[in-house]
Parts: structure tokens; sequence; C-alpha cells
């Protein structure tokens, strides 16, 4: 229990260094909001009423804490291009966004788990080609990945239209099948990556003593493997599982604008280039909200795997 309290407190004090960092970054930044709202063609007594209309003119805490309070209230702020709350814009874009993630993590997952349990037990040609394999895949940028199965499955073999996304309320099917493409995309290097890692942790166990001891007494190669071996080698593979979760929202994003899907990404793009900073000051805290929040639980799944944890 401590444990996981102590995790929370350091969640919680991580959240709110990452939203005053993000604060203070479009602050700072060169560029006037009231340049964008009011064009070009204003005056300054025009640009005066406004800044202190949305209170441009009070001191930096001050609308730090503001913004903070109604952030936690749920409150997002007004988009400057679009004079619109940002929670209604990011209603419609984030649940994409988050299916696109939890799909390619959970093919991710999937594969690479049973791929890196098989590899261990392998050795020869079939380590051999595994290895190369994987250093292809990992070698090879996601959104090239995500042109060649465009091309392939798109444009070849037309089994999907690009550009023609489907909503999940429409139609689910037909969304999940235009997801998947860009899912494998997105998952293909970090399988790669998860199967190294969790062949490297096999090994390594197998070399231990606990297990020349567990053959001594008459245990069998699969018994040991999967009773004690696994559980153990698990542990930095479930931390890199979380920090891999938190990078495929990321990675979405980009991945977003290869396949013209209507999330995040394509609004992120253009609110930096638009300049307006409410909008890329939300999606940067909840990303950020995401990738603690996933640790946290990563840590809280290695204290149940790891009994050296609880402890602590």
């Amino acid at each position: 229990m401590k444990y996981a309290v102590r995790k929370l407190a350091m969640m919680l004090l991580t959240m709110l260094i990452v939203s005053f960092l993000a604060y203070l970054a479009f602050q700072i930044i060169p560029g006037d909001p009231t340049n964008k709202i009011l064009g070009t063609e204003a005056t300054e007594e025009q640009r005066q009423m406004l800044r202190e209309q949305m209170g441009l003119n009070r001191p930096f805490l001050v609308r730090y804490g503001d913004w903070l309070i109604h952030f936690v209230q749920g409150d997002l702020g007004d988009s400057y291009s679009y004079s619109m709350p940002v929670g209604e814009m990011l209603a419609g874009k984030l649940p994409v966004t988050l299916l696109l993630a939890l799909l390619a993590f959970l093919i991710t997952t999937v594969v690479s788990i049973p791929l890196g349990i098989f590899s261990a037990g392998r050795g020869g040609w079939v380590d051999r080609v595994m290895t190369v394999l994987g250093q292809l895949t990992m070698a090879v940028p996601p959104f090239f990945i995500g042109i060649i199965l465009t091309y392939c499955f798109g444009l070849v073999l037309q089994w999907f239209t690009p550009g023609q996304f489907v909503s999940f309320s429409q139609d689910p099917g037909a969304c999940l099948t235009y997801l998947v493409f860009p899912a494998i995309a997105i998952a293909l290097p970090r399988i790669a990556m998860t199967v190294k890692m969790l062949r490297s942790g096999i090994l390594a166990e197998l070399g231990k003593d606990y297990v020349r001891t567990a053959h001594s007494r008459g245990n069998d190669r699969s018994a040991i493997l999967y009773r004690h071996v696994l559980r153990n080698a698990l542990v930095p593979t479930v931390t890199f599982l979380a920090m891999t979760i938190a990078d495929i929202v990321a990675g979405s994003v980009v991945i977003e604008q290869v396949f013209a899907i209507p999330g995040m990404g394509r609004l992120l793009f253009s609110s930096i280039s638009n300049r307006d900073y409410p909008v890329v000051q939300a999606i940067i805290v909840l990303m950020a909200f995401w990738v603690v929040l996933v640790n946290f639980l990563a840590d809280l799944i290695n204290q149940r795997l790891d009994p050296r944890l609880r402890l602590q």
C-alpha cells in the first residue's frame, strides 16, 4: 500500500511539473495571441482590451494557477483559431488516437511475448533469421512501413481505401479494418524490440543458480520456464511495454498523417502551425498524463510480479 501511495504521489508531482513547463513554454515563445484572433489590422487599443479580457495582463503564476484549476475541473480553455472550447475539439479526436494506440499495443503484446519465448528456446538458423528480421524491422521508420502498407493493401489489394476513414460509431468493423494497418505500422518495430528484450531476459535467467537447482530436483525445462524464469524475465519487459504504449501514442501522431486519420495528430500539427497554444498545451498535458499513468500501472504490475519490490 505504501509503495502504491508513494508512486501515486510521484505521478501527481510529475504531472504538476509537466503542466508548469508546458504552460511556461508557450508564454515565452515570441508572438502575441491577440494578433491571431484580431488579425494584423487591429489597433493597439483593441489588442489591449482583448489582453485584458483574456487575462494576459495578470502575473504569470496567477494565470498558471487559474489555468491549472480550470484544467483539473475539465475546462481546457478556448481555441484561438476556432473560438470554441478545446475540450469539445478533443472529444472527437482523442478516442480515435487512443483506439489506434490500444490496437497497436494489443498487436505488440500478443505477437511479441510468444515470439520472445519461442526465440529464447531456439538456436541455429532460426535464431539468426529472427535476429536479422528484428534488426531490419527496428531500422525501418513506422511512417515508411505505413507507406508500404498503404501501397500494398490499399492501392494494390484494395483491402481499404486510403484516406476514407470510417468512424467507430458509423461502422465498428470498417473502422477497425482501417485502423489495423496503421496499428501494424506502429507495432512492427516495437514487436522486434520487445522480442529482443524478452529473449535476452529469459536467456539471462536460464543461466542463474536457481534454474540449475530446479533442474537438479527433477523439474523439466517447460515447468521451470513458465513457473519461475518467465515471471522474473517479464519484470523489465513489462516496464519496457509501459514505455512502448506511451511511445505508441506519440508515434500514432505521425502515422495519422500517413493514413489520413482524423485523430489528435492532425489537430496537433495544425494547432502548432496556427500558434493555437491552448490546444497544443492541452494535447501535451494529456499525452504526458497518459505516459505517467501507464508507467504508474507498470510499477504496480511489477510489484506483483517481483516480491522484492513489496519489501521496499
